[in-house]
């Protein structure tokens, strides 16, 4: 097998040099070059031909964000994220997530060893890799369609307002393309749903900060999730970056949990947690769709949910960006439905009449 040619861009010497010593150490992985600036990194990229790209975010000359603009124009190739937890590189990286950029992985530092973030940004690479040929065209064709799409007027269920937290609840999976189905989900949903639980693969530091978005361009309240919370109506709760996210039963109500067992699927939150727990906790009072995203995570809980009696849903494959974790649960006939995700918040919306 061929080895998968990588090049390194931040201005940073030492996280240069880092990345290249640790992510040579992988056998399948060749670091063809490493750049301190975009510019360096252009005639590098027309000369070696990466298979994937690592970019900084913030750096001299020109920032990461326009050079990945220019990159998505010119040069598509899957380009992972490797960004510092400063507030101003969250915002950034969440917006080159919107523009094109196939994932984003916090810098070493204090609290993350390198080797823990050398080890996901090479199972990022390898991801990337199998499907750097159809990724790029794939979302920028999704995106377009639902960019065509007029926007579905809300619908008000006026009902809602007294519903308890055990009553209903929904739960959605997702992982690559996520943040723009769900942005495309949460701009069509009215403001009194039931609460809905999200897990969306995402390094600690930066789930708050997407968390922020969805608020922005929703009519429910989305926030990032606390350990303890009651779950209540008209509130999304996004999975904490870092930490699983299950429900736990106390009385008539449910609350959040959050723990900080081992990776499930190399992730942390996975969405095989939450569904499991919602399958213990909720049952048929739960609806749960698995959306587009890489490898298998959410396809065995969606099963679990689906025996409990709940309603389960995979997006279908010609609007998912990366249909990985949708067809791992449909293999599984872990679906009740297969849905598109222009009909995505529709269904929802059914679902709870």
């Amino acid at each position: 097998m061929n080895k998968i040619k990588v090049l390194i861009v931040d201005d940073s010497a030492i996280v240069r040099n880092v990345l290249s010593e640790k992510l040579s150490e992988k056998p399948n992985i060749e670091i063809v070059g490493t750049a301190p600036d975009p510019f360096v990194a252009r005639n590098m990229i027309i000369q070696l031909k990466p298979d994937v790209i690592t970019l900084d975010i913030e750096m001299p000359r020109m920032d990461g964000l326009t050079f990945l603009s220019k990159l998505m124009n010119y040069y598509p190739i899957p380009v992972i994220i490797v960004s510092s937890i400063t507030t101003q590189d969250k915002s950034a990286s969440i917006k080159a997530l919107e523009m094109g950029a196939f994932d984003i992985v916090n810098k070493p530092g204090s609290s993350i060893s390198v080797q823990d973030v050398t080890d996901e940004i090479a199972y990022k690479i390898e991801m990337a890799y199998k499907i750097k040929d159809t990724y790029i065209a794939r979302r920028d064709l999704i995106q377009k369609h639902l960019n065509n799409l007029t926007k579905s007027a809300p619908i008000t269920n006026t009902y809602l307002s007294s519903f308890k937290t055990t009553d209903f609840l929904l739960a959605i999976g997702s992982s690559t393309g996520g943040t723009i189905a769900l942005e495309y989900i949460f701009e069509r949903l009215p403001a009194n749903m039931p609460p809905i639980l999200i897990v969306q693969h995402m390094p600690p530091g930066f789930t708050n900060q997407f968390a922020g978005r969805l608020n922005e361009l929703s009519k429910m309240k989305v926030k990032e999730s606390e350990h303890g919370e009651i779950i209540a109506t008209g509130t999304a709760y996004i999975a904490m970056g870092g930490f699983h996210m299950a429900v736990e039963r106390r009385g008539g109500n449910l609350f959040i949990k959050h723990t900080l067992d081992d990776r499930v699927h190399f992730q942390r939150p996975s969405v095989d947690v939450l569904f499991n727990s919602l399958a213990e906790n909720a049952g048929k009072n739960c609806a749960a769709s698995l959306l587009t995203g890489m490898g298998k995570d959410g396809a065995n809980g969606l099963l679990k949910l689906k025996q409990s009696g709940a309603y389960t849903i995979a997006q279908d494959e010609e609007t998912s960006i990366v249909w990985g974790m949708p067809k791992a649960a449909i293999d599984l006939n872990a679906q009740t439905e297969i849905v598109s995700l222009d009909k995505m918040p529709q269904k929802l919306i059914e679902l709870i009449k």
